[in-house]
């Protein structure tokens, strides 16, 4: 039986973590006393004491549970701290055409993707690795997310009976141009300049829809080339690709609320192209993400615990 801890188990990622592992045979939970969850002495025994380790905690207290750890604890860190180590194995088994699942089951320390930059870079590393996207390339992205990626107290503002009228409607955010996703979407899709993000929140509990427009004249191929890629890349694993995905020439952000797989397709015309992937940004953006990644490295299958509708 695996043994886990999961530090910062208080947290929204950490809550849902703790609830699906909880009904699986094959785990051990590792628990500490509400009294002691904060004790650096409690934590440090319990993160050594686990053959898996969660971290679900700001940067820096990601950062200073690793420097706790002195046995051979596989880490899985949900955080923004080690993304772009070169390190730390990046959590998306789905890269570099499945041969990232290697480097995930043969590693002991993860970073577990973001929401935002999963949906991004499920959609351009694979046509940045087969040349139809130039490293040297400018792109944007938009994002649409549901209010519980922003943690417990966006979701009671959210949810709250005298919520304010400004949070009835879609809210853009990021708009500095500096969100903490912006180096791990360059730097994992080989981009040499990171991509114009429009982050948008909406008045919905989960679900993201990430999308990436591009003009045919800036990139090596055309719209049938790209579909062709990604139904090769995406053709096993909890990414898929998806011919026909609309809803009555519509794409609803919610529409993966609750799953933990990621769908991704195709739109547009030859001359403008939009590339969209949709997931739960609870799910593959975050716990289901994590989960998967446990899975591969414990040997389990990599669904186990997930709640894929096998749409592919």
């Amino acid at each position: 039986m695996t043994k886990v801890f999961i530090d910062g188990g208080a947290g929204t990622t950490g809550l849902r973590i703790v609830e699906r592992l909880s009904a699986r045979s094959d785990i051990s939970l590792i628990t500490l006393p509400e009294e002691t969850r904060k004790d650096i002495n409690a934590r440090r025994e319990a993160l050594n004491s686990a053959d898996v380790a969660f971290l679900c905690l700001p940067d820096a207290a990601a950062i200073e549970a690793v420097s706790l750890v002195e046995d051979d604890t596989v880490i899985i860190d949900t955080s923004t701290a080690h993304r772009v180590n070169p390190k730390w194995a990046y959590g998306f088994p789905e890269l570099k055409n499945r041969k990232n699942y290697d480097i995930i089951k043969n590693s002991r320390r993860i970073a577990n993707p973001g929401c935002h930059a999963s949906g991004f870079v499920a959609l351009i590393e694979p046509l940045v690795a087969a040349g139809i996207i130039p490293k040297s390339a400018h792109l944007s992205c938009t994002s649409l997310t549901g209010y519980s990626g922003g943690g417990k107290k966006m979701i009671a503002e959210y949810e709250s009976e005298e919520r304010a009228v400004l949070l009835g409607a879609p809210r853009m955010y990021g708009i500095s141009q500096s969100h903490k996703h912006l180096p791990e979407m360059a730097a994992v899709c080989g981009l040499e300049n990171a991509p114009a993000f429009c982050p948008i929140v909406a008045p919905f509990y989960s679900g993201m829809e990430v999308s990436v427009p591009l003009f045919a004249d800036d990139i090596k191929g055309n719209i049938d080339d790209i579909r062709a890629i990604y139904a090769e890349y995406y053709k096993k694993g909890i990414v898929f690709y998806a011919e026909n995905a609309d809803e009555s020439g519509f794409l609803s952000a919610c529409a993966f609320s609750g799953r933990d797989d990621m769908q991704i397709t195709v739109c547009g015309n030859s001359e403008r192209i939009m590339l969209v992937s949709r997931f739960d940004n609870l799910g593959k953006g975050a716990s289901g993400a994590a989960i998967q990644n446990m899975n591969i490295v414990i040997g389990a299958d990599e669904a186990e615990g997930l709640d894929i509708y096998g749409d592919n």
